[in-house]
């Protein structure tokens, strides 16, 4: 089921790559900037357990330039996940839920439709689980540390594809964002 999954997003991704490139000409993009601002939505491929599929969403807002740092650009970014799986016996549901924050940095390349990042920072764990589930002692809220690299291809200026590997409840996630302002 994953791969299926997988393969079906992928095949989105590069559908959508493509038609970006060919909308792209003579649509020159800023790409991301110290006063950039987009939310999207997510789909988490990988999950930690049963979970093959989560879903959930990210926002970021660029904070500054940073001239003496490879003229990159510092970020904040908030992301919200979901997901839900069957542990050690049927009908014990668990729901997944990490919710967290990073400070990023922005690389950058003089092809600005690439916005490859990295991201450092903290989230918690929200965990339910069912009562009447044996062995299910183990999984508990909690903080944990966020490791994000990712990217952005812009498809225009207010609408980038998103991917990034990393801390929450999925390996990969891949989306689409929206410029807000």
């Amino acid at each position: 089921m994953r791969r299926v999954i997988l393969s079906l997003g992928m095949s989105a991704m590069r559908t959508l790559a493509a038609s970006a490139a060919q909308a792209q000409s003579g649509q020159g993009s800023q790409g991301f900037t110290s006063n950039y601002t987009d939310i999207g939505p997510v789909i988490g491929l990988g999950g930690l357990g049963e979970a093959s599929v989560s879903v959930g969403a990210r926002f970021e807002h660029g904070i500054e330039r940073l001239p003496d740092l490879g003229d990159g650009v510092l970020s904040f970014a908030a992301s919200i996940d979901h997901y839900s799986f069957n542990q050690f016996c049927d009908g014990c549901g668990f729901s997944y839920t990490p919710i967290g924050a990073t400070i990023n940095y922005h690389f950058h390349l003089d092809d600005r439709q690439w916005d490859p990042f990295i991201g450092l920072g903290l989230g918690d764990y929200i965990v339910t689980s069912p009562a009447n589930c044996p062995g299910c002692g183990s999984f508990s809220s909690g903080i944990y540390v966020i490791g994000r690299v990712g990217v952005r291809y812009f498809m225009r200026s207010n609408l980038a594809l998103y991917g990034d590997v990393g801390s929450g409840a999925g390996a990969v996630h891949l989306g689409v964002m929206f410029r807000l302002k």
